[in-house]
């Protein structure tokens, strides 16, 4: 009787045991099913570029441009790329990026077609890459606490002190320049593993003393960090472009035609509102 009263037991347990690995089974096919529905972001591990029409995009991960937040996905340039994908049926694949210098390595090297991130167009930068008609101005801030009052209020006041800024930034020359300008040494260290967000964060936090970010990304993070401030400019306005390779003209023209669509779009309007609207 004991005997029988195992076996039961067993083929239960193996019965219960084969129902989990079908309802595993089905969950991760409905999670890859439901995934082709709507243009998500991917990992950049793969190595290669897409096929066909696809055009591959590093977005950067900021609260400006690509952020995930539970299931959400937001951002000015995610929401913005994909209006035009939805609008323009141009297929797209996003892989966030956090490192600018790798983001531009992976444009260089045909892993990418695009570059959505904080990269100004400056006389230097079009000397390398082409870029679209400009998305909105943006500046350069010095971002510092201000716990104790602002130390910094006038670009003058950096002599001799250090910031930080993200590896591969255009920031670097015009601190350079502005060190050239006052007469006196700017040190400047670049971080070649955070982005701009986790170098305000490191300020707040006081890990580091100042930083130099762009003043879209400063100003939306200093509404949750009032340690932080972020008044004085260190540079002028800038336009904010889609960046793409020096060969890839005709691209960048079909993007400027589609760019020119969208912002015609009542939808734009309420992304710039959401995002850059002071």
């Amino acid at each position: 009787m004991l005997k029988k009263l195992s076996q039961v037991k067993k083929w239960q347990m193996y019965l219960y045991g084969g129902l989990l690995l079908l309802v595993i089974a089905l969950m991760v096919s409905l999670k890859y099913c439901n995934s082709d529905k709507e243009v998500l972001p991917s990992n950049t591990d793969s190595g290669y570029a897409s096929k066909g029409d696809t055009l591959d995009v590093a977005i950067e991960y900021s609260p400006l441009s690509y952020y995930a937040y539970g299931d959400s996905l937001g951002g000015f340039n995610y929401e913005f790329l994909k209006l035009l994908s939805d609008s323009c049926g141009v297929p797209m694949k996003f892989h966030p990026v956090v490192s600018l210098k790798k983001a531009l390595e992976g444009l260089e090297n045909g892993l990418y077609d695009i570059m959505a991130a904080q990269y100004p167009v400056t006389r230097e930068n079009k000397k390398h890459y082409l870029f679209t008609s400009a998305l909105y101005l943006d500046k350069q801030v010095l971002v510092q606490r201000n716990t104790d009052g602002v130390a910094i209020k006038s670009q003058l006041d950096l002599a001799g002190d250090t910031v930080n800024i993200v590896k591969g930034s255009p920031m670097r020359e015009r601190i350079l320049s502005l060190s050239r300008e006052i007469g006196d040494t700017i040190y400047v260290v670049s971080d070649s593993i955070y982005g701009p967000e986790q170098l305000f964060m490191m300020v707040s936090t006081g890990d580091i003393k100042y930083a130099v970010i762009n003043e879209s990304i400063a100003r939306k993070m200093a509404q949750s960090h009032p340690n932080v401030d972020i008044s004085t400019a260190i540079s002028f306005s800038q336009f904010q472009s889609l960046t793409l390779r020096k060969e890839d003209r005709e691209l960048c023209e079909k993007l400027n035609k589609w760019i020119a669509k969208v912002k015609k779009l009542p939808e734009y309007r309420v992304i710039y509102d959401k995002y850059l609207a002071q």
